[in-house]
């Protein structure tokens, strides 16, 4: 199977401009070879280089950029996880805000060529990400559907979006900045009138089954959510979790070196219409 594919890169938007939205999610793998050869099985993804380097890969679909995948887990001592990123204006400021609220900084802010970005933790242990810089079209526009959405599993949504709020300026009242609401016992984000994550409670911190700590939910569509995990199950993953959404079937799977996500059906609108308001 080709992995790599020349495709140029799309055009870029700026954080400033979408600030407190989600803006990318990212893979930390051990081996970057052996997952790309998963993810291209399992959602049909192809790879092509980074400009952060070899230990670097974008994931297209469609040829549009989907995600990032970098081979520094082991390096950068964390674990293989699937992490949210979500564009600041400032991120020593948001770094700074997060440290005020009882948050962990664990990575960074770092500079890369297109920005400034750093690795976090709220103050019950779900992982994200900040970025300051530039964007990949679709994760910093939503005239279509984007890439991919998220859901926080937290011990409380209410706290969670206070935090939350706080250090990314969520419902600041400023141009562009994300909304809060609540539906159906959740916490909504809406930004442009799209909802790109939810906010739910429930989360135990002391639980065993790594599927219900509190962590920030990473959701891919795929045509066929039972075909893709059988794919995943036959190249290693294993499934962790089968529930029914307002969009259908979802499957939390584990990849291979431990990294968790979570696949729903692909809808005729292109997948995202059921987030839409």
């Amino acid at each position: 199977m080709d992995k790599k594919t020349t495709a140029h890169p799309a055009p870029t938007t700026t954080s400033h401009a979408v600030y407190g939205a989600p803006c990318w999610v990212s893979l930390m793998t051990r081996d970057l070879e052996d997952a790309q050869e998963f993810y291209s099985a399992v959602l049909g993804w192809k790879f092509r280089s980074a400009r952060l380097g070899d230990e670097f890969s974008i994931a297209l679909q469609d040829g549009r950029p989907v995600a990032g995948i970098g081979a520094l887990a082991q390096a950068l001592q964390v674990a293989v996880a699937w992490t949210p990123y979500f564009a600041v204006s400032n991120a020593d400021e948001a770094a700074a805000r997060i440290r005020e609220r009882s948050g962990t900084i664990a990575v960074g802010p770092m500079t890369f060529s297109a920005g400034r970005g750093a690795l976090a933790a709220d103050r019950d242990g779900a992982v994200f990400g900040i970025w300051e810089g530039e964007l990949f079209a679709g994760w910093g526009t939503w005239q279509d559907e984007v890439p991919a959405w998220l859901r926080l599993r937290t011990r409380d949504a209410f706290e969670a979006a206070i935090f939350y709020g706080q250090v990314l300026e969520w419902s600041g009242g400023k141009p562009g900045c994300c909304e809060t609401d609540y539906q159906d016992e959740e916490v909504l984000l809406r930004c442009g009138g799209h909802i790109l994550a939810r906010l739910s409670s429930g989360a135990l911190e002391a639980a065993s089954d790594p599927t219900i700590r509190p962590r920030w939910q990473v959701i891919f569509t795929v045509p066929d959510v039972d075909e893709a995990a059988k794919v995943a199950v036959k190249l290693g993953g294993t499934i962790m979790e089968e529930q029914k959404t307002n969009l259908g079937e979802e499957i939390t799977l584990r990849d291979p070196e431990g990294g968790l996500f979570t696949i729903a059906p692909r809808s005729a609108d292109g997948g995202h219409g059921a987030l839409r308001k």
